[in-house]
């Protein structure tokens, strides 16, 4: 895992081109054949194996994995044109009118911003685009496009649902949560009863750090003080206390005090809600201590006042936000 570093000059990671070509003494360093390069705020499960394999058949300089999304959704995304051999053929940046795919109007093919690359031909794009003063020094915005234009390079795309692990009702699962909204959803689609992303799955599993906690405990069982949580993930080290848990993800080492309810809401790590307080449709913070009694996502005309509220009303509340200093700055 390498930090974000200023190895080239005095600036910081530009955009992704950039990020990859200040490491590129690192890169050479290892000496690989092919590079594999991968966005850190998606969420999907894929063999890399299969985009590999197809990338070598291919003969490719570089392969771009695709996956199909809504044609309203398009300007968020860098969409393609290919033709019957998978070859890209055109490309567009987030286009407010976009290439849809043959026959569905409604869809259009997205880049999922994975890669792979010949490691020399990287090499070479990446100094060229350093080199290049108008390019924003990223792979989607720049160099892709210049690649894809560009006479006798061979660009071909990888259909994500060649490679997707557990597909549910013939569908791929990837979702870019590069915004608040898009994370709360992703964290939601877990809470369903047979949530498109399997978590469950031991013959391939998500490896990720995992603090030694105990078991998560529910505690009070009297009619008006009852511990519970349904179609929710409660994690190690949580404890709900007289309290009702809905539809939500509660992280690690959360506390819940008596009589409090949340429901639609993404609880993250050392949080606590105090006694009697309500929390819907809303992303706690960290570290915050939701004070006894009060009321998140139940009148977004308050919570516009001192919380984050998006566009589609979920709230984000941060300890700050609350008067509790805990991200201290420089």
């Amino acid at each position: 895992m390498l930090p974000a570093q200023q190895r080239v000059n005095g600036d910081w990671y530009q955009g992704t081109a950039d990020a990859v070509y200040q490491n590129l003494d690192i890169l050479r360093r290892q000496d690989p054949k092919l590079v594999l390069l991968l966005a850190g705020d998606h969420i999907y499960k894929m063999d890399y194996r299969v985009l590999i394999e197809e990338h070598l058949a291919r003969g490719s300089k570089v392969t771009v994995a695709c996956v199909q999304a809504p044609a309203s959704e398009a300007s968020c995304y860098g969409v393609m044109r290919v033709d019957a051999n998978a070859r890209i053929t055109a490309f567009q940046e987030k286009p407010a009118v976009p290439f849809t795919v043959p026959g569905r109007p409604d869809r259009v093919l997205a880049s999922m911003g994975i890669y792979v690359f010949d490691a020399a031909f990287l090499y070479e794009q990446l100094l060229l685009d350093a080199e290049t003063q108008t390019s924003a020094h990223d792979f989607g915005r720049d160099i892709i496009p210049r690649l894809v234009a560009e006479e006798g390079v061979r660009v071909y795309a990888h259909d994500f649902a060649r490679s997707c692990v557990n597909m549910t009702n013939g569908e791929p699962y990837w979702r870019d949560v590069g915004t608040i909204d898009a994370f709360w959803e992703a964290n939601m689609d877990l809470t369903k009863v047979l949530p498109e992303l399997n978590l469950y799955d031991g013959e391939w599993p998500i490896w990720t750090y995992q603090d030694q906690m105990p078991p998560a405990k529910f505690v009070f069982d009297d009619d008006n003080c009852r511990g519970k949580a349904i179609d929710s993930i409660v994690s190690g080290g949580c404890i709900v206390s007289g309290s009702a848990v809905r539809r939500s993800v509660l992280f690690a080492n959360v506390r819940v005090y008596n009589h409090s309810v949340i429901e639609d809401s993404v609880i993250l790590p050392n949080a606590q809600i105090g006694p009697a307080a309500v929390v819907r449709n809303a992303i706690i913070d960290k570290h915050c201590r939701v004070p006894e009694g009060m009321k998140i996502g139940v009148n977004l005309e308050d919570d516009r006042r001192r919380f984050d509220v998006t566009e589609k009303g979920h709230v984000l509340v941060v300890p700050e936000m609350l008067g509790q200093q805990v991200h201290h700055l420089k």
